[in-house]
């Protein structure tokens, strides 16, 4: 047993199964997240530490508890309930965070929308969550107030920045009880958009964040007290939801917090005048870094790792970031539905190209149509299990059901895994070709016809309205289908057969034909 910060709290060993290191967290059946990442800090001591870094200035953790216990009198005053959401419109700032723990302390669940939504989505999550109130800033009330006249569920706007709030919060009391929420109660609401329709909301539980939080972000990550972490990803991401707040606060670490989009730029300003000891990254950005005229002359000294998530890391573009930084990137792999990454690179042990290897406390699998493990290196849809699942998705009962499997999650991703358990992510189903009862990528398919002898290009078809893939050939079956330059009369390619292609193609292409 390995005692954890919060009282009655264990990480348990688990026999091992497929891909998985044995740990997981088990909170006490009560268990609410706002005691858990701020109000056990107040009680360590920690109240004068500082929590969230802006330009404005510095909060501490003391600070941050006195404002979300405001925002849980202010909500509770308003007529909100346990249970009940609140739709949390923000930007980056002390103003989220409140909001956002104070809905949390008083059992309510918080849902998490872009601050700068249209008119049309505004009503679309009002009608689909059913939020009996909203919090959003006076820069982008207009539209927030407009889409409230076809929302019979929303009852009041609190709108961040008007002298009718701030007068209210300032009355409010600093202290507040913490609802006795039971773990697995709804906290918060992701979203996942998926390719088609509009998003779906990911219904996850206080049990999920606490335990990802110990599995990753102490496990595989390292955050200590002494880190100060910033953020590409705003806060109603999931990924920085944790990785630059929670995870911080969970250790009494510190979080960088602005209003502004993010560019190079911007970014580089942020990282002289905070200097973060994590980065928390996507490939898009990682890309405008390196490629800034000035990525040479920044000053990223005390930057510990960088953390990249949400797209494929190309090796070429995590060789450029190290060259020209010398900082440690951690490519990893998470979804909505299991809240955060659960596969990950680990400091010390980064292989470029992959996406590391399962967090402790999650499994993962590999597997085919079927439900059957594959080969070691062979691609296969990703099935992953842990105590961070969702409870599913909220009015998608089917899509709940095709999604969640028993205790497994079934995310649609394509990967393959090595004998030293790391994993390459290899696109979705949609953008990958069968081929002879095997997954393979089409550009795969594309060049063995290539490397043929005496072929030119593969003869392309669309097949309507599928992914990547599926533009690259019409179907796997027809790989061996292409204009050999006997038809043109020139080159050595007379005579070529489905029979000659086979012999020179990867086993997995035998037999397609």
């Amino acid at each position: 047993m390995v005692r954890v910060s919060y009282e009655e709290s264990r990480l348990t060993a688990r026999r091992r199964r497929s891909h998985h290191l044995p740990m997981s967290f088990s909170p006490p059946e009560q268990f609410n997240m706002a005691e858990y990442f701020l109000d056990a800090r107040i009680r360590e001591g920690r109240g004068e530490r500082p929590a969230l870094l802006t330009e404005s200035g510095t909060l501490t953790y003391r600070d941050v508890h006195a404002l979300a216990n405001r925002f849980g009198h202010v909500l509770t005053g308003a007529g909100v309930e346990p249970e009940q959401r609140v739709l949390i419109a923000l930007p980056d700032g002390p103003e989220f965070v409140g909001a956002l723990f104070g809905t949390l302390k008083i059992g309510a669940a918080v849902v998490m929308v872009n601050p700068h939504l249209k008119l049309d989505a505004i009503e679309y999550f009002y009608g689909y969550t059913r939020a009996r109130l909203a919090i959003v800033h006076r820069d982008t009330a207009a539209a927030f107030r407009a889409a409230a006249e076809r929302a019979p569920h929303l009852k009041r706007i609190l709108v961040v920045g008007d002298a009718a709030l701030e007068a209210e919060l300032a009355r409010a009391p600093e202290a507040l009880d913490t609802f006795p929420s039971h773990r697995d109660d709804p906290a918060i609401w992701l979203f996942s958009g998926g390719t088609t329709g509009q998003p779906k909301a990911v219904v996850q539980s206080h049990r999920s964040f606490a335990n990802t939080t110990e599995c990753y972000a102490k496990g595989v990550i390292g955050y200590t007290e002494r880190d100060v972490t910033l953020s590409v990803p705003k806060l109603f991401f999931g990924y920085a939801t944790g990785s630059n707040l929670l995870f911080p606060f969970a250790v009494g670490g510190a979080a960088v917090l602005f209003p502004e989009p993010c560019t190079a730029e911007v970014i580089f300003a942020k990282l002289a005048r905070f200097r973060p000891t994590i980065l928390i990254n996507v490939p898009t950005m990682i890309n405008h870094m390196v490629s800034h005229g000035d990525a040479r002359r920044q000053n990223v000294s005390r930057l510990r790792l960088c953390t990249s998530a949400g797209e494929a890391l190309p090796v070429e573009l995590h060789e450029r970031w190290k060259a020209i930084f010398g900082v440690e990137l951690l490519d990893g792999l998470g979804t909505a539905e299991m809240w955060h990454i659960f596969i990950s690179n680990r400091p010390g042990a980064v292989r470029p190209g992959t996406l590391g290897q399962v967090v402790p406390g999650f499994e993962v699998s590999v597997r085919d149509d079927d439900g059957r493990a594959v080969p070691v290196g062979e691609i296969g849809a990703l099935w992953v299990r842990g105590e961070s699942r969702a409870i599913g998705y909220w009015q998608q009962m089917e899509k709940t059901k095709e999604a969640f499997r028993g205790e497994w999650y079934v995310s649609g991703d394509l990967v393959r895994c090595d004998v030293d358990g790391y994993f390459t992510y290899c696109g979705r189903a949609d953008d990958l070709l069968k081929v002879g009862g095997k997954w393979l990528a089409p550009q795969e398919v594309e060049g063995c016809l290539l490397r043929g002898r005496g072929l030119s290009a593969p003869a392309p078809g669309g097949q309507g309205g599928g992914g990547r893939g599926r533009r690259h050939l019409r179907r796997a079956h027809q790989a061996a289908c292409v204009r050999s330059r006997e038809r043109t009369g020139r080159g050595s390619g007379a005579g070529r057969t489905a029979e000659d292609i086979r012999a020179g193609a990867p086993r997995a292409l035998q037999g397609s034909a």
